[in-house]
């Protein structure tokens, strides 16, 4: 279970002002020391993250975060890497200490439920005021129609119990959709289409194919995984005929061509269009590649930082695609990481990688800001699948 990737895991994110002992309460939850902890203020400076288990909601990822309320230009700095992570935070801790509610909370709590993300207010402190004064700030609490939780981060009194409402809370949290298991029945055989290439890393297959052969196996689908160069004959090997093909979608051109008509076929970047973000989007913002105009700005948004090489499918070969389609001269950013521009308003198109390495949340939290900015936005996937004229062909395995 530990080896479960990080985007698959529940984001559980600690906010709250300097020194409410959020890294206490983090050490305190993992009863372990993960966060540093000091008495001076802005001891937390990049988010701190540690892979947990918190049976039997399963794994998670909880992060420490800078204090929301730091000063100076660097302090800001933080604030921001605080901020970003909200937008990948399934579940929220805001720590605060007995008796104080500031601004700073109530700008959280509203961050929260603007956000949809559901959290609980975390009393630290417990052990240094007295019964009366807990009570009294319960009730104050209690007007605000939250979740509450209190306890001693020193005595690690209360924690269990935040954990157990924690549970109880994120009993019914849908996790990521399933990648292929509901599409595919057991016994039903599967052509997994893996070119080898300059951009496949050595000795290795990348995450997306390893998952999905993953459900594969788990619900006793016969998969097999070829090449492209074989792919031909291990289409004529299985009899009567294959199910289903999911290939890389920088292969679409070529196993197109080569998969029968009757047989149904897609990409491991499509079926991530679903599991990771969301396909209605993804197919609507694709059908505004026709109206695309000279030096329109078109944003190529990964979630992987790596070095290009000349066949780079982001950099290279999905701009020279767009353009050798549109017959139009486009303008190509780039954005790396968890980089993302808050101002979405100079691109025509946003064409964004499968986030095979994220949670389904941050990549939720860009498809959303571009829809409200009317800015279209599409992935990889599906761009490719329109550019080779089968887009339908390969959106008939939801249908299914």
């Amino acid at each position: 279970m530990m080896e479960t990737a990080k985007g698959n895991r529940l984001h559980i994110t600690i906010f709250g002002r300097r020194n409410v002992g959020k890294s206490s309460f983090m050490n305190a939850f993992l009863n372990q020391l993960r966060s540093i902890v000091s008495s001076t203020p802005g001891t937390t400076t990049d988010p701190v993250e540690k892979a947990y288990e918190l049976q039997p909601l399963g794994p998670i990822l909880i992060t420490d975060t800078a204090g929301i309320d730091d000063n100076g230009e660097l302090g800001q700095k933080r604030i921001e890497k605080t901020n970003f992570k909200l937008k990948e935070t399934d579940f929220a801790y805001l720590i605060t200490n007995p008796n104080e509610i500031t601004e700073y909370e109530t700008d959280l709590i509203t961050k929260f439920k603007e956000h949809h993300v559901p959290f609980m207010i975390i009393v630290n402190k417990t052990d240094t005021v007295s019964k009366e004064e807990l009570a009294e700030f319960k009730n104050r609490l209690t007007a605000l129609h939250v979740h509450i939780g209190f306890c001693s981060s020193l005595t690690q009194q209360g924690i269990d119990e935040i954990k157990s409402k924690t549970i109880k809370i994120l009993e019914d949290f849908l996790p990521n959709p399933p990648i292929i298991s509901d599409l595919v029945k057991t016994g039903q055989k599967v052509i997994l289409v893996i070119p080898i290439d300059k951009e496949a890393p050595v000795g290795r297959i990348i995450l997306p194919q390893v998952q999905t052969l993953r459900e594969l196996l788990d619900i006793g689908a016969v998969t097999i995984a070829v090449r492209d160069t074989e792919l031909a004959e291990a289409l004529a090997s299985i009899k009567p005929k294959t199910d289903l093909v999911v290939t890389d979608s920088q292969a679409f051109s070529k196993v197109s061509q080569i998969v029968p008509k009757d047989v149904t076929l897609t990409s491991f970047s499509i079926l991530y269009a679903r599991q990771r973000g969301d396909l209605n989007a993804y197919i609507d913002g694709a059908k505004i590649i026709p109206s695309l105009k000279e030096n329109d700005n078109i944003l190529i948004a990964e979630l992987c930082s790596h070095r290009p090489i000349a066949e780079d499918i982001g950099r290279i070969k999905i701009p020279k695609w767009l353009e050798d389609y549109t017959k139009v001269k486009l303008n190509f950013d780039t954005s790396s990481g968890k980089d993302f521009p808050e101002d979405l308003s100079k691109y025509k198109l946003i064409i964004q990688c499968g986030g095979c390495m994220v949670n389904r949340r941050l990549i939720v939290s860009r498809i959303k800001s571009a829809l409200n900015q009317k800015v279209a936005i599409t992935n990889y996937g599906i761009l490719i699948a329109y550019l080779n004229g089968i887009l339908p062909r390969t959106l008939e395995i939801f249908s299914k």
